[in-house]
C-alpha cells in the first residue's frame, strides 16, 4: 500500500471512529431521558385538570387508614398519587399543612352530613337527635378524618375551615340547636355554653371510643353506631331538661 492509500485509509478510520462515538452518545442521551421520563412520574396531567391537591388529600387519607400516621410524610403521599416529591410543596408547605387540608376536608364533610341529617326535622329537639347521630356515623364511617380532626397533629393553631355561603359548621349547628331548644323552653335556661359542651362531650366521647374499637358494638359498625347514638342523645337531652316545677 503506497503512503497515499495509507493516510486516505487512516482517514477514513478516524472518521468513521468519530461518526460511530457520535451515534453512541446520541443512544445513550435518549436512552437517559427514556429512563428519567419512566423513573418521574408525570404530574402535569393532574395539574391541568386541577386535581393535584385533592390527589395528596386522598392519598394522605388512605395512608393513614392502612398504615398510620407514623407512615405519613410528603414523599409517600407524592408516590402514592403518581406525582414526583417536589409536587406536593406546590400546595402544602410541609406534612402539617397537609393534615390541615385533610382535617377542612373532615369538617366540611361532618357538617354536610349534619345538615342533611337534620334537614327533615323542625323541632329542636328532634334536631339536636339528628345532630348528635350525624356526628358519630360521621366519626364511624370516616376514622382517619376524624382522627386528624381532633388528634395531636399539630404544632400550630388551625385555620377555620371554609363553609359554603351561608351554611353553617358543625359546631355552629350545635349551638343552634341548644339555643332553639332554650328558646323553645324545652332545654335549660341561661348561657348555652355549658349546655353545648355537655352536648359535645357527650357525642364526641361516643364517637372515639366507636372509633376506637373500646366498646363491644363497635365490630358491628355504622348500623350499631347509629342505633347507639339514638340512645345516647336522647339520654343527653333527658338531663338537659329544664328541672320540674315543684
Amino acid at each position: 500500500m503506497d503512503v497515499d492509500a495509507g493516510n486516505f485509509m487512516r482517514r477514513v478510520l478516524k472518521s468513521r471512529g468519530r461518526h460511530q462515538a457520535r451515534e453512541e452518545a446520541r443512544t445513550l442521551a435518549t436512552r437517559g431521558k427514556r429512563k428519567q421520563a419512566a423513573e418521574a412520574p408525570e404530574d402535569k396531567g393532574r395539574y391541568h385538570h386541577g386535581d393535584l391537591r385533592q390527589a395528596l388529600v386522598d392519598a394522605a387519607v388512605a395512608l393513614i387508614a392502612e398504615e398510620g400516621f407514623g407512615a405519613l410524610s410528603l414523599r409517600e403521599v407524592a408516590r402514592r398519587a403518581g406525582v414526583t416529591h417536589a409536587a406536593p410543596y406546590r400546595h402544602f408547605a410541609d406534612k402539617e399543612a397537609l393534615l390541615e387540608a385533610v382535617a377542612h376536608e373532615g369538617f366540611r364533610a361532618m357538617a354536610r352530613e349534619m345538615r342533611e341529617r337534620m334537614a327533615p326535622h323542625t323541632g329542636p329537639l328532634e334536631r339536636l337527635y339528628a345532630a348528635g347521630e350525624a356526628y358519630v356515623l360521621f366519626a364511624v364511617r370516616h376514622p382517619p378524618h376524624f382522627r386528624v380532626m381532633f388528634g395531636p397533629h399539630f404544632t400550630r393553631p388551625m385555620s377555620p375551615p371554609p363553609e359554603p355561603e351561608g351554611e353553617q359548621g358543625a359546631f355552629t349547628l350545635l349551638v343552634s340547636s341548644i339555643e332553639a331548644g332554650q328558646a323553645a323552653g324545652l332545654l335549660r335556661p341561661g348561657e348555652s355554653r355549658p349546655l353545648t359542651l355537655t352536648a359535645w362531650s357527650l357525642v364526641h366521647g361516643l364517637a372515639s371510643l366507636f372509633v376506637d374499637r373500646q366498646l363491644g358494638e363497635s365490630p358491628q359498625g355504622a348500623e350499631a353506631a347509629e342505633a347507639l347514638a339514638r340512645v345516647q342523645t336522647r339520654l343527653l337531652v333527658e338531663g338537659l331538661r329544664p328541672p320540674a316545677r315543684g
